[in-house]
């Protein structure tokens, strides 16, 4: 009776110990802050902290490397028919949902039916270039596509398999769907249907996603990768630094100012991992509304912009941007036109505005968000430098969600909207259609509103030509066509930075292993976590 009072009482001991530290077995538990909200349904999100959770709770047909070429991942083989409008893929048979479910070409198919019909998130992906998605066995799916899409295999790295019967089972009727009724996007909020290397323990949809580690996941995970994965909703830099002091936060977001990233370095066993992934800041100009909608106003913003200043002082390590695509990006154009301060240009342009006799009437209204406290020094730098040639800007600080919603209609767009942006497959063609075709209009991605024909259709040649050398010169002169319209002030390609406890997380990426396609670098699989050297840092 002594004895196994005795050892209750260590077994409780060491049960509050682990809670107070807030640590599981094996690698421990991986803290994230990120910019919320969080979407973890793969047909409705499509942001940074979205695609970061799809990543960690789904597998693909096939994964990106750090170039950003397909790796064999569900899919271990393919082949494409000679006019790029047949792909059939070759299943593994031995993956597994989380609840246990086999892993089938009908939940492949499912998936893309699912993600195209609901038409959010990253359906523009395939919506108008998937026919029709075939079974022809169980482990043998075969993706019939309108048009030639010279980039379908990178886009399946935003095709997110979710189980078929599972989502089918917690579909609500009647909803928007037919006979899908609310296609399951009701239990989709905070629930997953996935067969990643985690999956969901809990999602306080306003706060934070916690995941646990797939003790049947089918591919091999190091020991030392984290038991749990706590993203969390917050960009606070108080709260941030208290959170990394404490050893409460083992990765920062990347929206931290530079004088918080400074103190978050003088801090004991953390360092900054610093990164190029492809991201690109834009000040996106609403061209169909006065005064952003005369082209030489434009240009003389552009023009007039001190773009030194924002690279060397406001986001120290970005380079200038030189047009829409990044230059890490492949197909982008090392030889696009470069805008740089020039004043006496600045004024020219701007005489030739209809707005050049009445700049007092029309003020330019400049949006930035509120969730990254840099911006508003870009933004105070921007009004300085319209000032110098007399434009008026009026600076406002807007929340993310608010931002989104002004968006989605051109009568609520304000003049300009600051914004990082990513490509969502590694290849130019991804940030030309997300960010300038009228498909997108609507969308947070595209504050220009150019609804250009023209260049849709430059778009859409260019994607659909299967020759990759052939359409990246296509690229090339839609890059040209878009900077002479001057519809954005390209500022700089993002050094994404955050603070990490480097004593004791190995994470690859500081270590310049990067991968180019957005939310993948956040892959908790890879990243390794010591609870040991952590309970030195603390002390114990």
């Amino acid at each position: 009776m002594k004895r196994n009072f005795i050892i209750f009482v260590i077994s409780l001991v060491m049960l509050v110990s682990l809670a107070l530290t807030g640590w599981a077995e094996g690698g421990g538990t991986l803290r994230v802050s990120f910019a919320w909200p969080t979407y973890i349904d793969p047909a409705v999100g499509s942001d940074f902290s979205s695609s970061c959770s799809f990543v960690n709770l789904y597998d693909t047909l096939v994964y990106p490397d750090t170039k950003g070429d397909p790796l064999p991942h569900v899919a271990t083989a393919w082949e494409a028919s000679k006019d790029g409008l047949t792909w059939t893929f070759h299943l593994r048979n031995d993956v597994k949902f989380h609840d246990g479910t086999p892993l089938t070409a009908d939940d492949v198919k499912f998936s893309m039916d699912r993600l195209t019909t609901i038409g959010e998130g990253y359906a523009f992906l395939f919506i108008g270039r998937v026919a029709n998605t075939e079974v022809v066995d169980k482990y043998t799916v075969r993706f019939h596509l309108a048009k030639p899409f010279g980039p379908f295999l990178s886009t399946l790295y935003r095709l997110y398999i979710l189980n078929k019967k599972l989502v089918e089972a917690n579909i609500k009727k009647p909803g928007p769907y037919g006979d899908m009724g609310d296609y399951g996007k009701g239990y989709l909020v905070d629930h997953d249907a996935g067969s990643g290397p985690y999956m969901v323990k809990e999602f306080r949809v306003e706060e934070e996603l916690d995941m646990v580690k797939n003790p049947n996941y089918w591919l091999p995970i190091d020991p030392n990768a984290p038991e749990q994965v706590r993203f969390i909703g917050t960009t606070e830099p108080a709260t941030i630094r208290t959170m990394m002091s404490r050893r409460e936060l083992e990765i920062s977001d990347q929206w931290q100012p530079q004088e918080a990233l400074k103190a978050l370095d003088q801090i004991k066993g953390v360092d900054i991992a610093a990164f190029s992934p492809g991201t690109e800041f834009y000040l996106m100009i609403n061209t169909r509304k006065p005064p952003t909608d005369d082209i030489h106003f434009r240009r003389a913003m552009a023009w007039a912009t001190d773009y030194e200043t924002v690279v060397k002082h406001i986001f120290p390590g970005a380079i200038q941007a030189r047009g829409p695509v990044p230059q890490s990006l492949p197909g982008a154009d090392p030889n696009v036109f470069q805008f740089h301060r020039d004043l006496a240009k600045a004024r020219e342009e701007l005489a030739k505005s209809k707005y050049a006799n009445e700049l007092d009437k029309y003020p330019v209204e400049f949006h930035w968000i509120a969730e990254v406290p840099d911006e508003e020094k870009v933004a105070l730098s921007f009004m300085a430098n319209m000032a110098d040639i007399g434009i008026n800007v009026k600076v406002v600080k807007v929340p993310w969600m608010s931002v989104v919603d002004e968006m989605a209609q051109e009568e609520t767009s304000p003049n300009i909207v600051s914004v990082f942006d990513s490509s969502h497959y590694p290849e130019a063609g991804s940030l030309l259609e997300s960010r300038y075709h009228s498909s997108s209009a609507a969308t947070w991605e595209q504050n220009e509103w150019l609804l250009d024909k023209t260049l849709d259709g430059m778009i859409e040649d260019a994607i659909a030509t299967i020759d990759r050398t052939e359409r990246f010169a296509k690229y090339a002169k839609i890059q040209e066509y878009i900077v002479n319209l001057c519809p954005t002030i390209f500022l700089f390609e993002q050094v994404e930075k955050h603070a990490y406890q480097a004593a004791y997380v190995d994470w690859p990426v500081a270590q310049g292993q990067v991968n180019p396609v957005m939310g993948y670098n956040m892959a908790a699989r890879f990243i390794k976590v010591y609870p040991d050297k952590r309970q030195e840092l603390l002390g114990g």
